[in-house]
């Protein structure tokens, strides 16, 4: 890992939360697309009113990349200058787990979090998460239309968080081996047995997603609303398609150097990525495409969200204004490898192609990525006359689809 780490600033980033990630993951990450969350009744908490003095430090819950004081990297410090600019000293634990996260903001130990769209629901629903007051954080005016307000961070339309970052999952091919070029998912699912052995999908329960989105474009009398709830029927469906695509997998991946290295050996041809690692793929060589295809795709959106119990609360306020502020944003966008939430964060990248390849703006792009929830029994899509299969069932099925 080393050796690959030295290419580029984003590539440690990525080697610093790629198992990170993909532990939250395993436990079901991140948002929906669409689905309401006006089913939760959460406590009937009040947003804080006002800003007061500050407490002197903060304690924070964040995934690793997000936090960043130098520690890792000297280049990459978005936390001294808010200590000095507020006088807040910053806390900070790395969580490996949504469900981690959850357990850990119980406590009332932390002020805020930054979590993905099951930890949300889940701190909002059981009252340890508080309704933020927008007004006092300065920048979310910037934050881009789209991310506000959504099922993962609102309830009722009361803000719950403000939006960090958000990123799709990718259809990559190799344009020499996979032609012609393909168009839809179907690639890896129902045309797969043409690249037997050399297709690669994501190794974690929620990539049953990726087959319950697909099915609804192409099996339409299963009526597929939203792929985070599916009943018993459209739930044994998309499972039967992942049993069917097994024979063809080569490898599920669950660490990106192992996709990046697939692909360059052509072990891997085809299969779900992200947008920085097909970046990292095409910097090693490898001719490559990643794109949405045409059925839309899976992604994620995290949100920092304040503890109803914070001991210290305009500290907190503070770093939410602070993180989502244009030039910090847009370093935690870089380094994380994410489309950044504030719109004036595009004008600060160093790269300033960077918002264009991870379509931080393009929001006829977002409107296709159904972002990560996690199932439960009472159907996301609103449907009150069945009862979906709940996460620990994805959980359970993903185990007898890899066999």
């Amino acid at each position: 890992m080393e050796n690959v780490v030295r290419l580029t600033p984003t590539l440690k980033a990525v080697a610093a939360v790629a198992t990170l990630v993909l532990a939250a993951t395993a436990c079901g990450s991140s948002g929906s697309t669409g689905s309401s969350s006006g089913g939760l009744n959460p406590p009937d908490l009040k947003a804080q009113s006002k800003l007061g003095k500050s407490e002197g430090e903060v304690n924070l819950i964040a995934w690793a990349g997000y936090v960043e004081d130098g520690s890792n990297d000297p280049k990459v410090n978005w936390v001294s200058d808010f200590e000095k600019q507020t006088g807040c000293q910053v806390n900070s634990k790395v969580a490996a787990s949504s469900d981690e996260m959850v357990k850990l903001m119980k406590t009332g130990e932390y002020d805020a979090v930054s979590a993905s769209g099951d930890a949300s629901l889940r701190l909002i629903a059981s009252g340890d998460a508080a309704p933020v007051n927008t007004s006092l954080v300065p920048n979310y005016k910037d934050i881009f239309p789209d991310l506000k307000l959504q099922a993962w961070n609102s309830v009722k339309g009361k803000a719950y968080g403000i939006p960090h970052g958000r990123g799709a999952n990718l259809l990559m091919y190799n344009t020499q081996k996979v032609t012609p070029a393909p168009t839809s998912w179907s690639a890896v699912f129902d045309d797969a047995s043409k690249y037997k052995g050399h297709v690669t999908a994501y190794d974690s329960p929620i990539y049953i997603a990726d087959a319950a989105l697909y099915l609804k474009a192409t099996k339409p009398e299963l009526k597929i609303k939203d792929p985070y709830a599916l009943d018993q029927k459209q739930f044994d469906a998309a499972v039967a398609l992942l049993k069917k695509q097994n024979a063809d997998i080569g490898e599920y991946w669950s660490d990106y150097l192992k996709e990046i290295s697939a692909f360059k050996s052509g072990d891997s041809v085809v299969g779900t990525t992200w947008q920085v690692i097909a970046n990292l793929t095409a910097d090693e060589g490898t001719k490559i495409k990643a794109f949405v295809p045409k059925e839309g795709s899976t992604g994620w959106s995290d949100t920092w969200m304040i503890s109803a119990k914070a001991k210290h609360p305009n500290c907190a306020y503070q770093w939410l204004n602070w993180i989502v502020s244009p030039k910090v944003n847009a370093q935690v966008a870089e380094y994380f490898g994410e489309a950044p939430a504030n719109s004036k964060a595009c004008a600060e990248t160093s790269d300033k192609n960077f918002c264009t390849t991870y379509h931080a703006a393009d929001t006829a792009y977002w409107k296709n990525i159904a972002f990560w929830n996690t199932p439960i029994q009472q159907c996301l899509d609103g449907r009150t006359d069945v009862k979906c299969v709940p996460y620990a069932k994805w959980v359970q099925a993903w185990t007898e689809i890899k066999g």
